[in-house]
C-alpha cells in the first residue's frame, strides 16, 4: 500500500481518476474518421534467447528453453533450438522469460509524475457523460512514469480517462516503445475501449459537490439507460454534422468498443448486467471489482471478466467487503480475472502483486497454479482489451513482447533485466541509457 503524502495524493488520483459485447451491430453508423497510418519501425534483427526457465501463459514451464524472435514475432518456444545464419544467440541461461506484463487499467500520462495540477489530465469534470473525448488526446508521451512501468516488466498498458463521470471517455492501449505522441505507441488493432463508472464518483462529484445529477445510484442508471437508448436511435443524417458522443455510444452497443465499467460493489455490477443487456449487449469487464468474488458465477456465466488489485481495500466505502482472496475465487470460478495497478507505483511490480494474489488465494485453502497467476497479468488482461490475438503470451507467431527476467519473476529479489517489444529490446537493466522523458534531463548523462 502507498504511504505518506505521496500515497495521499495517489489515492486522491485513484479515487477520482478509477479511476465482447453482444451482436447488435449498427449498420448505419459510419467508421471513425481515418486517421493517417503511423510508419510502423523497420523490424528488429533475428535473436535466439538461450537456455532460460520460460513462462508461456500458454502452457507448462519449459526448464533450459530457448525462444527464437524473427521479424518481431515469436518464431518458435522449445528446447535446444538451432540459431541458423544472421541469428543473433544470446544468452540466458540461469534467467526467466515471461511474455510482456500488460496493465489494464492506468492513467499513466494522463496524471502523470510529477502530481501537479498542470498535469492531472484525465477527468473532464464538466458533465457525467462524455464518450466522445479521448485518453490519448491527453496522453504525454514524455511521463518519466512510463519508463519506471518499463523496468517493472510491462509493455503495454491500457490508459483511461478517470471514474468521475457516467462516461469517461474513450481508453486506448498503448505500447511503452519511445514515441512522441500517444497515436504512436498504439497497440496496431487494438480496439478502442470506454470507461464508465458507478457508484461514489459520480455521486460525490456531481450530487455532493454541484448539486446536479447524479445524486445517487437510482438518478446512476437511470441516466445512463436514457443515453444508450439514445445511442440505440442514433442515425446519420445525410447533410447533417454527426454528434461524435452519440456515434461513440452507438459503437459501444455495436459491440465495436469494449465498455470497460468502473465498479466496486457486487450489487451494482448484477445492475449494470441487467442494464447493458437491456440492449443486448454487456460489458467487457468490471474494473476494480473488489465484491466480484460474491458474483463470481454470475461473472462466469456472463463472460464478463474481472480487473482487481491484489490487497488494496478500505478507501472508502466501496472498498469495505475487499478480500485478498478475490482474484483465487474468481479464477477458480472460471472469470477472466486481470490484476492493474490504477497507481504510477504498483506498476512497477505487478509481477509481485501476482505473487501476493497467489499466495492469498492459498491462504484461503484455493491451490493457484502459477501459470495461472501468471496470466493475472499477461494472457487474461490481453483478453480484456481484445488484444489476445497478438500479446499475452509466448506462442509462434504472437508479437515477441517479454522479458527477461533475473529470476523468479514471483519472487521479491527478481528484477526484468531486459524488456522486448516487438522483438525490439526497450530496456536493459544493465545498460539503460539516458532518461527517455525530457523532464529528466541532466540525469544518467542526459543532455
Amino acid at each position: 500500500m502507498l504511504r505518506g503524502v505521496t500515497a495521499l495524493l495517489v489515492f486522491a488520483v485513484a479515487a477520482l481518476g478509477c479511476g465482447g459485447l453482444a451482436s447488435l451491430k449498427s449498420e448505419s453508423v459510419p467508421a471513425a474518421a481515418s486517421r493517417a497510418p503511423v510508419e510502423p519501425a523497420p523490424a528488429a534483427a533475428p535473436i535466439l534467447l538461450r537456455g532460460a526457465t520460460i513462462m508461456t501463459a500458454a502452457g507448462p514451464t519449459i526448464e533450459r528453453g530457448d525462444v527464437l524472435v524473427r521479424d518481431g514475432r515469436i518464431a518458435a518456444v522449445g528446447a535446444e533450438l538451432a540459431a541458423s545464419a544472421g541469428v543473433e544467440a544470446i544468452d540466458v541461461a540461469g534467467r526467466w522469460i515471461t511474455p510482456g506484463i500488460i496493465d489494464p487499467h492506468s492513467h499513466l500520462g494522463v496524471y502523470s509524475m510529477p502530481a501537479t495540477t498542470s498535469n492531472a489530465d484525465g477527468n473532464e469534470m464538466t458533465g457525467p457523460f462524455k464518450p466522445d473525448i479521448q485518453a490519448e488526446h491527453s496522453f504525454w508521451p514524455q511521463d518519466p512514469a512510463i519508463e519506471r512501468a518499463l523496468a517493472g516488466g510491462v509493455t503495454s498498458i491500457h490508459v483511461l480517462p478517470g471514474s468521475a463521470n457516467l462516461v469517461g471517455g474513450q481508453g486506448v492501449t498503448l505500447r511503452l516503445v519511445p514515441a512522441l505522441s500517444a497515436r504512436e505507441m498504439r497497440m496496431p488493432g487494438a480496439p478502442t475501449t470506454m470507461k464508465l463508472a458507478c457508484g461514489e464518483n459520480p455521486m460525490r462529484l456531481y450530487g455532493q459537490a454541484k448539486g446536479a445529477e447524479p445524486q445517487t445510484r437510482m438518478a446512476e442508471v437511470a441516466l445512463l439507460r436514457q443515453k444508450l437508448e439514445n445511442a440505440r436511435a442514433y442515425r446519420v443524417e445525410a447533410g447533417k454534422p454527426r454528434d461524435f458522443a452519440s456515434d461513440a455510444l452507438a459503437k459501444l452497443l455495436a459491440g465495436e468498443i469494449l465498455a470497460q465499467n468502473h465498479c466496486y460493489r457486487a450489487d451494482e455490477m448484477l445492475v449494470r448486467l441487467d442494464l447493458f443487456a437491456e440492449f443486448g449487449t454487456a460489458p467487457r469487464a468490471f474494473h476494480h471489482a473488489v465484491e466480484a468474488y460474491k458474483i463470481r458465477d454470475r461473472l462466469a456465466q456472463a463472460g464478463v471478466g474481472a480487473v482487481v488489485w491484489a490487497d488494496w481495500a478500505g478507501l472508502k466505502m466501496e472498498l469495505v467487503d475487499a478480500v485478498p482472496a478475490n482474484a483465487a475465487l474468481l479464477d477458480e470460478a472460471g472469470v477472466r480475472v486481470a490484476l492493474h495497478s490504477d497507481s504510477p507505483y504498483d506498476i512497477q511490480r505487478l509481477n509481485q502483486e501476482a505473487a501476493k494474489a497467489m499466495a492469498a488465494g492459498s491462504r484461503a485453502g484455493i491451490a493457484v497454479s502459477r501459470e495461472a497467476a501468471l496470466r493475472w497479468i499477461t494472457a487474461n488482461p490481453a483478453w480484456i482489451l481484445g488484444v489476445d490475438a497478438r500479446v499475452g503470451t509466448l506462442e509462434p507467431g504472437k508479437d515477441a513482447d517479454l522479458v527477461v527476467w533475473s529470476g523468479d519473476p514471483f519472487s521479491v529479489y527478481t528484477r526484468a533485466e531486459q524488456v522486448y517489444i516487438e522483438g525490439r529490446r526497450v530496456y536493459e537493466r544493465a545498460n539503460p541509457g539516458p532518461p527517455r522523458s525530457d523532464f529528466e534531463l541532466g540525469l544518467r548523462g542526459a543532455k
